[in-house]
Parts: C-alpha cells; structure tokens; sequence
C-alpha cells in the first residue's frame, strides 16, 4: 500500500501537465509541447471548471501558490489545485479520497503550526479564485468566498457604507482566523469574527458539499474549531452599518526599563478590572530599534479608539507622565488601523520572505507587573545585539470584551471568552537547522510559561490560530472535559478517518 502511495504522488506531477494542458489553464512556464498521458490521474482535470487551474513544482505559480509565511514544519505539497467554484473543492476531495492522498485548504497561508509539518506529500487546494464579496439587498448579512483576504472584505465593505467583525491583519484569509474564533477590531461591539456567521457552505471529509446554519449539530465546533471539519468554500455573515466614521491612534514609543510603569498604566487607566470601554484597544510590541535604543528592545504602546479625531487624553496622560521616548498622535478611519499597526499589505509580517515564524500564545487577564519585567529582561537577552532572534516580536493584543463576554461560553467551541489580552513571543529567524529551532522553540515557551505561571491559571490558554503546535487539545480548545467529549464525537462523526487533522488537530 505504501509503494502505491508513493507511485500515485509520484504519477501527481505528471497527470497535472496532463490534465492542465487538456483541460485548465496552467503555468506558462511548463507549456513545452509536454503534455505526458496518465490515465489513472485524469479523472480529476475533466471534471474541473473552466476556470479552474492546476500548477505544479518548477512553475512560479505553484511556487507563489505553495509558500507560507513561516517555513519551519511547512506541510509539503506535489500538485496545486485552484478551484474556480465550490464544487471544483468538491471534486478535488473525492479525486484525493479516491485516490488516497492527503489533501490541504490554503489561503493566506499565515498559520505557522508544526502540525502542518505531518504533511509531507499531497495536494494543495489554494481557495484564492474564491473571492466574491456579495452584500444581501436587505443590508444585514454579506457572503464572503473562501479565499477572500481581511482586506478585501474591510475596503469593500467600507466603501458600502458598511462593516463586519473581520481580522486586523490584512493579508490572511477572512476564514482562516474565523475558523479559530478570530478577532478583530470591532469585537466589543459584536463578538468574534465566527460569532457573526449565519450560514456557511462547507465540504465535508467525504466530498459532500452542504450548507450549514446553527440547526446543524457541527455549527458549535466551527467556531473555534472549524479547522478540524472541513473546507469553508463560502460563509454568509452579520453586516453593520458604519456607526463612527473617525478613529484614532497614538502611538508611544518607551525604553525598555519602564515596562512596569507602562503596564501598570495599562492596567489601571485601560483594561481597568476587565471592563476597558468598547471602541478602546491597547495593543503593545516589544521589539529591537535601533535608532530608539542600540542597546535594548523598546516597547512600542498603542492606544486605539473609535469615534474621536484625537484619543482622549484621559487614556495617553498617564502614559505621557511616565516619560516616553516619543509619541505621534494620529486620525483617519478604520481602514488606516492595520498600516498604523504594522500589518498592512506592505508590511514586514506581511511577507513570505523564507524566514521562521513561530508564534507562543497566551491569554492573560491581565498584566502582571512582575511577570512583564521578567518577561522583559528574558526577551531582551535573546533578541539583542547580534543574536540570530533579533528580529523577533513579543505582542500583547488587548481588544474591547464586551461583545465577546456576553456569548455564552458554552455555545461554541471556543473556550476563552473571559480573558481581556492575547499574548504572543513572535521568534523570527532566518533557517539555519534543527539546533537553531529547539533554541527558538526554548525561547518562546520561556517567555510563555513566565508569563503563564504568574497568571495563577493551571495551564496555558493558546489561541489556536498563533499555536506553536506543542500545546494539547485541551489548551486550544479548552480543558473542561465535556468540550473534548464533544469535539472527538463530532469529529468521530464527520471526519473520522482524520483528513482534516494537520491544523491542530483534535485527537
């Protein structure tokens, strides 16, 4: 059986010029004259769209296609296919089921799990050619394609007048995040980005594409843990109208030996108990910048709010009193807070430039001062100076809970609706072997477990999406046993031969 696994995966790349060449359009880069016949693999290609297309390695589409943000444990693929409808998805699954091979949905391709790693061959379904935004007349609700980025839908909407819950990060996937729980700026107000789903087109592990809504039993895992389930082909989702046009920022810049100061503010003029106003976010990096500090990391402090020009000085004076290396008020509107960020489209953690990307993550309630300084000085020694991490990040992501808290927890498959910061050590390096990645993976479960043995919880609460890949089930789906129960029986239901199982599987 294994010797024609191999066969077939090897038989891939052949039967993609073949049924490319006869039936979707393909790289220019392979189009020779070289249309080799494999009539074991062709059933696939005459049932494609039109539209459709299929790149294979040696071309720079399947390179573009192929190539995720962070390359360490980066799942392997032999063939892309690029679906030009939902039911192009459909017959993809069943060519992969019937033919035994693994298969995985891309998009952004931003998640740097290590359980994406358990790939080693197969095919790549890249959901990009699924990219309709479509607002219902009525107003209420907008369906989304699975290959839309965050941005699309945040630019278009805008100019409509109109919003949904999205991500803050312009270059991944809509769904991606969403399938995680996902948040996002307008999360006080609303909820996660899943909690505004009212209806979702999705194919299942045996090839069937069905429409599910909340009647479906599998309605509760998909938010949080939809990764486990299936391929979100499109999703129909709560629309709003714009209600603040104006939002502001100020961003402060401070030197790494207030990190006490600045948290403590953090703590007492913004989360302030766990009830920091909706419309109101903190969110902080720790990174190295020279030109601020040749000598340490400085702690990049930004505070957002929606519906002002200027944040209220209610909000940036204590942190103006402490002494900041500089700060730099800015307005606009909603559609400036990922550049303001440094997650727009252009920038840096925006870009597959071949570099490791692992994430740590922790939910906090709130900033332990004492931890954050020993946090610090751990970061500071492993990313300073010449060190092969010192393009690294620490973040702290401190949206408004309003909207998230008032969701019954036991509604979703998301567990964490009652911690107010996510916490992440982002370890940035270039490759340079296996010695230099169990150093990083060191580093970041340091900077996590400092951080999680001082909030006083019995073990680590990682969102799913940021997951490094050596957490358990029970840290990025929740601990409490019937939860799992769940989860297993529902995936016992609809996956049970795990093909959706590379993305921080269940069991």
């Amino acid at each position: 059986m294994f010797r024609l696994k191999m066969e077939l995966v090897a038989a891939v790349a052949a039967w993609a010029v073949t049924s490319a060449c006869e039936n979707v359009p393909i790289a220019n880069h392979w189009i020779r004259g070289l249309c080799p016949r494999s009539n074991d693999l062709h059933d696939l290609g005459v049932k494609l769209s039109p539209t459709a297309k299929v790149y294979y390695p040696g071309s720079d589409e399947f390179d573009a296609a192929s190539t995720r943000w962070s390359v360490l444990a980066a799942p392997k693929v032999n063939i892309v296919v690029v679906p030009g409808t939902e039911n192009d998805v459909v017959e993809t699954v069943k060519f992969a089921n019937k033919k035994e091979l693994p298969f995985l949905a891309y998009n952004g391709a931003h998640g740097a799990i290590t359980t994406l790693g358990k790939m080693d061959h197969g095919i790549e379904i890249f959901l990009d050619q699924l990219n309709t935004i479509d607002i219902a007349a009525d107003g209420n609700t907008v369906t989304i394609g699975g290959g839309v980025k965050s941005k699309a839908v945040i630019d278009q909407l805008w100019a409509a007048g109109k919003q949904a819950v999205s991500g803050t990060c312009e270059c991944v996937g809509f769904l991606g995040p969403a399938l995680g729980g996902g948040h996002g700026w307008l999360q006080g107000h609303h909820g996660l980005v899943a909690d505004q789903f009212v209806s979702m087109n999705i194919v299942l592990a045996d090839g069937s594409l069905k429409t599910l809504d909340k009647t479906s039993d599998l309605w509760w895992a998909m938010n949080g843990a939809g990764h486990n389930f299936g391929i979100v082909t499109s999703v129909t989702t709560k629309l709003y109208d714009i209600v603040h046009q104006d939002w502001a920022i100020e961003t402060l810049t401070f030197s790494g030996d207030k990190v006490e100061a600045v948290y403590q503010a953090a703590n007492d003029h913004l989360l302030k108990n766990g009830t920091q106003p909706e419309g109101l976010i903190n969110w902080s990096y720790w990174l190295n910048n020279p030109d601020a500090d040749p000598e340490n990391p400085i702690i990049l402090f930004y505070i957002i709010q929606e519906g002002v020009k200027v944040v209220d000085s209610a909000y940036t004076k204590p942190f103006h009193d402490i002494g900041p290396l500089s700060t730099e008020p800015k307005g606009g509107s909603y559609t400036d807070l990922a550049g303001w960020t440094g997650i727009a489209l252009s920038s840096p953690p925006c870009q597959k430039a071949g570099l490791v990307n692992p994430r740590f993550p922790n939910y906090l309630e709130e900033y332990n001062i004492p931890a954050q300084k020993k946090a610090y000085d751990i970061f500071a020694q492993g990313v300073r100076g010449t060190s092969p991490f010192n393009n690294s990040i620490f973040m702290f992501e401190g949206y408004s809970m309003q909207g998230v808290k008032a969701i019954d927890s036991k509604s979703s498959a998301f567990a964490f609706r009652g911690e107010n910061i996510l916490s992440a050590p982002l370890i940035t390096y270039a490759p340079a072997g296996s010695d230099l990645d169990k150093k990083a993976a060191q580093l970041g479960n340091k900077l996590r477990q400092v951080l999680q043995k001082a909030s006083g919880r019995p073990e680590v609460r990682a969102y799913v999406n940021y997951a490094y890949g050596d957490e358990t089930p029970q840290q990025w789906y929740g601990s409490e046993q019937w939860r799992q129960d769940r989860l297993k029986a529902l995936k016992q239901k609809y996956d049970p031969t795990g093909k959706f199982s590379f993305f921080a599987p269940i069991a």
